[in-house]
């Protein structure tokens, strides 16, 4: 069992993600995959590094993800807003740099859901005149 400090959550669309953050060489594990293998996109890898970048922590914390539900994209967007939380908690300057940016706002945009005499959630069916 690896010693695991600093947990977080992380939330975006229906995605969940909790994040387990300590001193190490900037190994990131997500559902026990390395980072490369679990993302397959690099958008994706780039999302989740965000955070680690713009504090210059790179090389200097590894971190263990758990994360569920939703899609890739969604995922990637829960790490990261887990990872920029817990940096707050791990060293508390690296809030002044990741407010700002806006990492540590839960983006609360979900999917709208279908409404009845619609095509979609807010496409209409065609109209026809004759």
């Amino acid at each position: 069992m690896v010693a695991r400090s600093t947990p977080a959550v992380g939330k975006r669309k229906t995605s969940i993600a909790r994040i387990f953050l300590k001193p190490g060489t900037g190994q990131i594990t997500v559902n026990k995959l390395p980072l490369n293998e679990y993302f397959i996109r690099p958008t994706s890898r780039m999302v989740v590094r965000q955070p680690l970048v713009l504090t210059q922590l790179n090389d200097a914390v590894d971190i263990f993800v758990n994360v569920h539900g939703g899609g890739l994209s969604g995922q990637a967007g829960a790490i990261r807003h887990g990872i920029a939380r817990a940096l707050t908690e791990y060293q508390i300057e690296t809030r002044f740099v990741l407010k700002p940016v806006g990492l540590l706002t839960r983006d609360s945009r979900k999917k709208e859901r279908k409404m009845y005499g619609r095509r979609g959630a807010r496409a209409r069916f065609q109209y026809s005149k004759r």
